[in-house]
């Protein structure tokens, strides 16, 4: 059976944008973007808590989460990729979306970022291979008070975190979501 190669470009699922595509980063493996069927029930489980205002989408590889965000009405939104070519990547997507006077993107490793910003949504999907905790810990302060913080994770992970309740966990093929609300 011949290997299925990866999409060069997916739809965002739902919002003002739907159905509009996207480019993928061409180093797709490094980025494993999620399928159309996780971004939904992601969205579909937290659109019920309101709009977040400000989301920030670390590890965003083709940015789709933070993209996904703002087509469901998000106001503003900061993309954070270490990669160069995936960075460009997710700026030739805001760019073709005419999204780039309410985001950023910040290109660098997620565990230099600076600890001042406050976001209402974290959506953390990073590569599973380089699956660091202290990373995803790094991004915690920065979740607003009540605001969610959802992580992407590999099978075999049991996230715990700190100040923080479980709303819901999911497996879907390789990838395991868990979405937390910040309660102290």
């Amino acid at each position: 059976m011949p290997h299925k190669s990866p999409p060069s470009t997916i739809k965002i699922t739902s919002g003002t944008l739907r159905r509009r595509t996207i480019k993928v980063p061409p180093n797709h493996n490094t980025t494993h973007p999620m399928g159309a069927r996780e971004r939904l029930a992601l969205f579909n489980t937290i659109a019920p808590l309101g709009t977040p205002s400000s989301v920030l989408d670390a590890f965003a590889g083709s940015g789709a989460l933070g993209i996904e965000a703002l087509s469901r009405g998000a106001k503003h939104a900061v993309f954070v990729e270490s990669d160069h070519t995936a960075a460009n990547t997710i700026r030739e997507n805001l760019k073709a979306l005419d999204l780039t006077d309410i985001t950023s993107v910040l290109e660098k490793p997620v565990e230099k970022l600076s600890l001042k910003g406050r976001y209402a949504l974290i959506i953390a999907d990073p590569p599973y291979d380089h699956y660091d905790p202290q990373i995803i810990t790094h991004l915690l302060p920065m979740v607003e008070k009540n605001g969610i913080f959802v992580l992407s994770h590999p099978h075999g992970v049991t996230p715990l975190l700190k100040g923080f309740r479980l709303l819901k966990h999911a497996s879907y093929a390789s990838a395991n979501l868990s979405i937390f609300q910040r309660i102290a």
